[in-house]
C-alpha cells in the first residue's frame, strides 16, 4: 500500500493572495511496512519533500512581505528622509528631542518664532557687554540719590533767631541772651503739605528741602523780625524711607518694621541691606528685587558683590525684596543625565555646593557631559528668552515676534576646540534649557533597526509554517 502525505496550509493559502490550489500529495510506493508502520528511509524522504514544499510557501510569503515593504518604503520615503534630516511633528523613530537639522532650519510648527544665533567671539562680547540681569542696565541713572525732602507726615522742628531783643519773637524786656532765638513746638506736615509758623502762616513744606523751607519762612517775616534766621530740622522721618523685606534679619534695632530712613549722604544697596540686619545665610540662592518708580529688576545677591556695577545707589522710596530661589536649568538630549539641575560648583554625580552663577561649559559638565556614543558635539543648543534690544543687537529679525522678550536658541559646536572657550564665557540664566542633539548615525541605526523588525515578520511566519508542516508529518507517521 503506497504511503500518501497530504501537505495543506489553509491559513497560509489565505495569506498568499487567497490562492486556490489543490493540496500537495506525495506518493511513496514499493516501500514495505515496518513494525512501526513506515521504514526510516521513507520518513526521511517524506520530511525532505515536505520541507521543500513548505519553503516554496515561505518563498511566496516572503515575496508578499517584500512587496508590501517596497510599498511602505515608497509611500514613506519622504517621512524616512524627514526622520533622518528635517524631522516632522510626530516621529516614527524614538528620539529625545528635535533633530539638529530641524533646529538649524529655524522654523516651528506650533510654537513661537525664534531666533537662531551661533556663538562666536563677537556674540559672546555682546552678551558680556549687555550683562546678565543687570540692575545698572535697568536703572541707568548712576548719580547719587537726590537730596532728601520733607513729606506729608514728617515731624519737623522750627527755630527762629533774631539779631536783638524787641523784635517779633524776642521781647525787649528779655534783654540780651545767648542766641536770641525761640523754638516752636514740633509739628507734623499736614495732609496738604504745610506747616504753621506764627506771623508766617501756612508754609508749604512737602517736597521741599530744609533750606528751601527756611528761606520761605525768612522771606515772610523779614519785614517784621530783626534780621531773622530760621533753622528747620527733621525730628521724625516718616517719608523718604527705603523698605527692605524678605530674607533679612529683622532683629536690627534700626529697622524693627523693615523700613529704613534714607541717609542724606546716600547709601548703596549693600549698605541698606546691611543696615536692615543683613542676610540670614551666605546668599548663594538669594535674589535681590529692586522696585523703583514703576520699574523692577531682579539679580542674584552674588552679583551685587562680584559685579560692583550692580551695587547701585539706593533712592528714597525704593523697595528691596530678598527671597530664596535656587537657580536651575534643564538638560535634555544626549547628555549624561537629563533633568533639572541647580546652579552648582561641582558635578551632580558628586558632592556639590550651590552657586550664584554658572557658565554654559560648567552646566554641560554638571549634567554629565555629552554621551560619547550618541551625542553630536557640533549640535549643542541653549534655549532662553532675551530682551528685544539685545536680540536686535545680535542680528535677530524681531518683526514676527511680540512682547518685550524674544525666544533665542544659541548653538555652540564642541567639535571646534575653541567652542569650549566660548562656552566658558557664556553665563547661564535661571530656567535656561540645554539640548544636545543625537548624531545622525544614531538616527540611521534606529531606522535600520525598524526596517529589520518589519522584514523579520514574514520570515517569522515562514519559519512557523515550516515548523508546523514538519510537526504534521511527524505526527502523521506515528
Amino acid at each position: 500500500m503506497p504511503l500518501s502525505i497530504v501537505l495543506q496550509a489553509p491559513r497560509l493559502n489565505s495569506v498568499v493572495k487567497r490562492r486556490r490550489e489543490p493540496p500537495a500529495v506525495y506518493h511513496f510506493s514499493n516501500y514495505p511496512l515496518s513494525v512501526h508502520g513506515y521504514p526510516q528511509n521513507v520518513h526521511g524522504q517524506a520530511i525532505e519533500e515536505v520541507r521543500g514544499e513548505a519553503y516554496r510557501f515561505s518563498g511566496d510569503i516572503c515575496g508578499w512581505g517584500m512587496l508590501r515593504l517596497r510599498w511602505l518604503v515608497r509611500c514613506g520615503a519622504i517621512s524616512v528622509a524627514a526622520l533622518l534630516t528635517a524631522g516632522c511633528e510626530t516621529y516614527l523613530i524614538p528620539a529625545s528631542g528635535p533633530d539638529a537639522a530641524v533646529v538649524k532650519v529655524g522654523h516651528s510648527w506650533n510654537g513661537p518664532a525664534y531666533g537662531l544665533v551661533k556663538l562666536t567671539p563677537d556674540v559672546v562680547n555682546i552678551l558680556e557687554e549687555y550683562g546678565p540681569r543687570s540692575l545698572s542696565a535697568t536703572f541707568g541713572d548712576r548719580r547719587p540719590p537726590p537730596e532728601i525732602t520733607f513729606g506729608i507726615g514728617d515731624v519737623v522742628a522750627v527755630s527762629v533767631f533774631e539779631a536783638a531783643a524787641g523784635g517779633l519773637f524776642i521781647p525787649s524786656e528779655a534783654g540780651v541772651r545767648p542766641g536770641n532765638f525761640v523754638s516752636l513746638p514740633n509739628q507734623p506736615i499736614d495732609t496738604k503739605g504745610n506747616i504753621s509758623v506764627p506771623y508766617a502762616g501756612l508754609v508749604p513744606a512737602a517736597g521741599k528741602t530744609p533750606v528751601e523751607v527756611e528761606q520761605e519762612i525768612v522771606d515772610r517775616i523779614k519785614n517784621r523780625a530783626i534780621e531773622p534766621q530760621v533753622v528747620v530740622s527733621l525730628v521724625t522721618q516718616n517719608t523718604s524711607l527705603i523698605t527692605v523685606v524678605g530674607e533679612v534679619n529683622n532683629a536690627s534695632a534700626f529697622t524693627p518694621s523693615g523700613r529704613i530712613a534714607a541717609q542724606p549722604a546716600g547709601e548703596r544697596l549693600l549698605d541698606v541691606i546691611t543696615r536692615a540686619g543683613g542676610l540670614k545665610d551666605q546668599g548663594q540662592d538669594t535674589w535681590v528685587v529692586l522696585e523703583r518708580r514703576g520699574r523692577r529688576s531682579a539679580v542674584p545677591f552674588g552679583s551685587l558683590i562680584y559685579e560692583p556695577g550692580n551695587n547701585i545707589w539706593a533712592w528714597p522710596g525704593d523697595t528691596i525684596y530678598l527671597y530664596k530661589e535656587p537657580q536651575t536649568y534643564l538638560a535634555f538630549g544626549a547628555t549624561g543625565i537629563q533633568g533639572q539641575f541647580p546652579f552648582s560648583a561641582g558635578s551632580q554625580l558628586n558632592n556639590f555646593s550651590s552657586a550664584w552663577r554658572m557658565t554654559l561649559a560648567e552646566a554641560v559638565g554638571a549634567a554629565g557631559g555629552l554621551l560619547d556614543l550618541t551625542a553630536d558635539p557640533g549640535s549643542v543648543f541653549l534655549y532662553r528668552r532675551e530682551p528685544r534690544a539685545l536680540a536686535e543687537k545680535l542680528g535677530v529679525d524681531c518683526s514676527k515676534m511680540d512682547g518685550p522678550t524674544v525666544p533665542i536658541i544659541y548653538t555652540v559646536s564642541f567639535v571646534d576646540p575653541a567652542g569650549y572657550f566660548l562656552a566658558s564665557r557664556v553665563q547661564m540664566h535661571n530656567k535656561d534649557i540645554i539640548f544636545a542633539a543625537n548624531a545622525q548615525s544614531v538616527q540611521i541605526e534606529k531606522f535600520i533597526t525598524l526596517v529589520n523588525a518589519i522584514i523579520s515578520v514574514p520570515n517569522n511566519v515562514a519559519d512557523t509554517g515550516v515548523k508546523f508542516e514538519t510537526w504534521r508529518v511527524l505526527s502523521h507517521q506515528r
